[in-house]
Parts: C-alpha cells; sequence; structure tokens
C-alpha cells in the first residue's frame, strides 16, 4: 500500500536592510525556517554567496538531511538486527561544483559514521546494514548525486 505524506515548512525572508533586492549587495541572505510547534532554524546562505556563516545554508541541511535520515534507517535495522549500537556519530561532507555562470550542483555526499557496537554485537552484520539503510533512505532515493558511506564500527 503507498502512503503519501506532506510535509508543510514556512521559509520568511528576514533581510531585507531598507533598500530591499535593489542590487545584489544590497540586501541579506537571512532568513528562517519554521514548522509549527518546532523551534526556528535561523538561516542564510554560503559565506562564498553573501551569507551569514554563523547561521545554517541550504548546502549543510542538505547533507544534514542525508545523514539524519541514513542514520534513522540504520538504527532502525540494528535494532531488528539484534545489533546493539551504543554511539552514532556521523561527519558527512557534501561536494558542491559551482557553473562559472554562477549555479551549481551536488557531485556527492559521503557519509562517514563511526559506531560503537556492544561485544555481542556482529560487526560485519552491523557494517552490512549500511547498505540495506542506503536503499531505504527517503532523502538518498529523492536525490540526482551519489551518496557513499564508508562507516567505521568498533566494539
Amino acid at each position: 500500500m503507498i502512503k503519501n505524506h506532506s510535509y508543510q515548512v514556512e521559509v520568511l525572508w528576514t533581510g531585507n536592510t531598507g533598500q530591499g533586492t535593489q542590487c545584489y549587495r544590497s540586501y541579506a541572505r537571512s532568513h528562517q525556517i519554521s514548522i509549527e510547534g518546532k523551534p526556528l532554524i535561523l538561516a542564510s546562505s554560503d559565506p562564498s554567496f553573501l551569507g551569514d556563516k554563523t547561521k545554517y545554508n541550504p548546502e549543510e541541511l542538505l547533507v544534514a538531511s542525508l545523514a539524519s535520515c541514513h542514520m534513522l534507517w540504520y538504527l532502525h535495522l540494528c535494532s531488528e538486527a539484534n545489533i546493539i549500537v551504543v554511539n552514532y556519530c556521523d561527519r558527512a561532507i557534501g561536494k558542491m561544483i559551482e557553473t562559472k555562470e554562477g549555479s551549481g550542483r551536488f557531485a556527492e555526499v559521503i557519509l562517514k559514521p563511526e559506531i560503537t557496537i556492544t561485544s555481542t554485537s556482529d560487526p560485519q552484520v552491523a557494517k552490512s546494514l549500511h547498505e540495506q539503510a542506503h536503499h531505504l533512505c527517503f532523502i538518498a532515493n529523492s536525490v540526482n548525486f551519489s551518496v557513499r558511506c564508508e562507516p567505521s564500527i568498533e566494539s
């Protein structure tokens, strides 16, 4: 049975410095992302595009979405396979190519989860579950670039 899901997000530009978008440098890229009942996410563009380096940018949030979705599927699969994960930290890296016209696209994202499992858990099974998590990840299934996973497992 196919289920449809809907996600409502509000993005509000907060970067009008009084001149609107009169010219490329006349406005800030600041905006806020909100979802009812959740804390605000303060965002901007990448500093390379005149953004505020103290705020999240869309590129970082895309990489975070991929890493988070993969982790959640992986933990689910581990719980079903009797693999007890006690620590999970991913230091994911997204690689984007900017064209001479100023546009760009992601070339790849590399997930680098560092996982600690109990000594009674099978490290080979733990490692193999990453492939299945990748194929189940909603976000990875929605992007048109390579998402690789380079896990390390310790017990």
